[in-house]
């Protein structure tokens, strides 16, 4: 599937994953909509694609937390460039998860960006995919979803949730046109994780563009080919 001219949304797109997702889909030729909470990095990143050949890009101030900002997202993704062809739930928050921290605040904040956040854009961007059969909807969840240790239980559980949200609504879309994949990373290179878990001398870290390159893949792929898991670890 070529990608020239299609329209794809990435949510969590100011920063690592989710700039290098927006960067590979706009090399494809893809337009991008850029969505974040902080306008300023937005618009530098989208102002950068769109000086290169390939797609162009524009930038949507956004919190996914909030249904009325998302369905203003889908909204004015549509009156740029059309429908929308992929909507990327990359957004997300990697808190204090041990339940015997008990921090309720980080707990509420990564099920709101985490679990409602997705739903949310998902519930944006749907109905025009389902009229039109035919769309992608990736959403990144984490290894964290498929595995907990001892101090992940929240975060873990928020990635168990994306998980189960991907595998029952491609149950649901079967034979509609609209894809679904799933794609856990584990350990990646950013600010947001190293910060978060630490530097592993033993083990190295994801590059975002090792995610991106698996986004890739999956929306490339023929009509009738659905890939629905991806797990990407370090070695």
């Amino acid at each position: 599937m070529e990608l020239t001219g299609k329209t794809a949304i990435i949510t969590g797109a100011s920063a690592g994953i989710g700039q290098s997702i927006a960067e590979h889909l706009a090399e494809e030729g893809a337009n991008v909509v850029l969505a974040a909470r902080s306008a300023e990095k937005l618009e530098a990143i989208s102002e950068s694609i769109n000086t290169r050949e390939g797609g162009k890009a524009i930038a949507v101030q956004t919190d996914v937390t909030d249904k009325t900002a998302v369905d203003r997202l889908f909204k004015k993704a549509t009156e740029e460039f059309g429908d929308i062809d992929i909507y990327v739930n990359n957004a997300g928050l990697v808190l204090s998860s041990a339940i015997t921290d008990r921090e309720v605040g980080a707990w509420d904040k990564m099920i709101d960006v985490n679990i409602k956040g997705v739903l949310y854009g998902i519930d944006s961007v749907l109905p025009q995919m389902l009229d039109r059969s035919q769309g992608h909807i990736v959403n990144i969840d984490s290894v964290s979803g498929h595995e907990v240790n001892k101090s992940s239980a929240v975060y873990a559980a928020t990635k168990y949730a994306v998980r189960a949200i991907s595998e029952s609504l491609e149950k649901e879309l079967a034979r509609t046109g609209v894809k679904v994949s799933n794609i856990s990373p584990g350990r990646v290179d950013t600010e947001r994780v190293l910060r978060k878990l630490g530097d592993d001398p033993k083990r190295k870290p994801l590059k975002p563009a090792d995610v991106a390159r698996a986004v890739i893949y999956a929306v490339t792929q023929p009509d009738y080919v659905n890939v629905n898991e991806i797990i990407v670890r370090p070695v």
